[in-house]
């Protein structure tokens, strides 16, 4: 017996980030500006590419400060890439929804990893701090996957805050620090030495958290009222 054939359609991606629209229309006018030559799984890639430009930027800066520069363009050149790669294939008609999303969010997942971790190694952030950062992420983002699945459409921003703001933010920061590489604030807390930028990693990581709880508990009534327990099931009146 042939095994059922599983057909996976494309997800609306709901995005109501506080620079969604304008991105919109200026990555819709770029994939029309690419040559055909240039292909989604190119794009991919150079998203890709992008992540590890920026991973080494950040282990670089144990050497110079100088190198954040190169750690903000790699994030550039991943906003570029992972941007692009699905709106190249949905201008031209050309969408592989089962393998694009197993692509896309494979590799999200990785260049994130790699971005967080070389973070980490440099002189600017803790290791075990970003780690714990990134378990948060990953919450959100296994709770974004599930929920597309049960409801249909992909969550893609979570209040004003999208991939593109998180990029934004952390080229400031990147920014910010390089004229500052010297003046780090260090705080004491609770007898503790803690540097700035620690201590924003730290509460990133809380909101992140915070965030992952209060979505999860909404989520959780939702399903509850949507599907109910085979008890209150029983005692609805039959057809």
């Amino acid at each position: 017996m042939d095994e059922p054939k599983f057909e996976f359609k494309s997800l609306p991606r709901i995005q109501n980030s506080l620079l969604s629209k304008a991105e919109k229309k200026l990555l819709v006018r770029i994939a029309k500006s690419l040559p055909e030559s240039i292909t989604p799984n190119h794009l991919t890639f150079i998203g890709v590419s992008g992540a590890v430009i920026s991973g080494l930027g950040y282990f670089l800066t144990n050497y110079h400060p100088a190198f954040l520069w190169l750690a903000s363009f790699g994030l550039l050149v991943n906003w570029f890439g992972d941007s692009l790669d699905g709106t190249v294939a949905r201008v031209r008609n050309i969408q592989r929804h089962l393998f694009g999303f197993f692509i896309d969010h494979n590799t999200d997942a990785l260049t994130q990893m790699i971005i967080a971790v070389c973070a980490g190694l440099s002189p600017y952030f803790s290791l075990h701090l970003i780690l714990i950062l990134i378990i948060g992420y990953y919450l959100l983002s296994i709770f974004t996957y599930i929920n597309s699945i049960l409801l249909g459409y992909f969550k893609i921003s979570y209040g004003i805050f999208g991939p593109t703001e998180l990029r934004i933010v952390v080229i400031v920061i990147n920014t910010i620090l390089f004229f500052y590489t010297d003046h780090i604030p260090v705080l004491n807390i609770f007898g503790y030495s803690v540097m700035l930028t620690d201590f924003f990693t730290l509460i990133i990581t809380v909101i992140m958290f915070a965030l992952y709880i209060y979505f999860f508990a909404v989520a959780k009534r939702e399903y509850d009222r949507i599907d109910p327990p085979a008890r209150k099931k029983s005692q609805q009146p039959a057809n």
